[in-house]
């Protein structure tokens, strides 16, 4: 399988934006779950934000509600996640995850295609 392509990370400081992007090389977003979790060396990966491609579904972790933004490009099957409000507690690798079903979308084992992850680091 393709893997995820995600770009966009960096190193900003506390209530700086980035914007991350997530692109599929030889494949479609279409019909696809897709999802942003991210991962630090103490904790599991957690879900950030999810987005069904197909009905417009989205889904926000409790942590960045209202900060954080998942969108898609249809033009350029691109999913992106705004990030804005940065914190400390933001630092982590960023992953892009997708699935063709619209279930357990909070699950990280429940994807089935992966990128290889973007490190965001918040400082204060």
């Amino acid at each position: 399988q393709v893997p995820l392509v995600e770009s966009g990370g960096g190193s900003v400081q506390v209530g700086d934006s980035l914007r991350l992007s997530c692109s599929a090389p030889g494949r479609t977003f279409s019909s696809q779950t897709v999802a942003w979790f991210r991962q630090t060396r103490l904790q599991d990966r957690e879900i950030v934000a999810v987005l069904s491609w197909k009905y417009d579904f989205v889904y926000y972790g409790d942590s960045v509600k209202g900060r954080f933004t998942i969108s898609k490009d249809n033009a350029k099957n691109i999913v992106y996640l705004q990030m804005d409000g940065l914190k400390p507690e933001d630092t982590a690798v960023y992953y892009c995850a997708g699935k063709s079903q619209w279930t357990r979308v909070l699950r990280h084992e429940a994807y089935e295609f992966w990128g290889q992850g973007t490190q965001v680091t918040v400082s204060s």
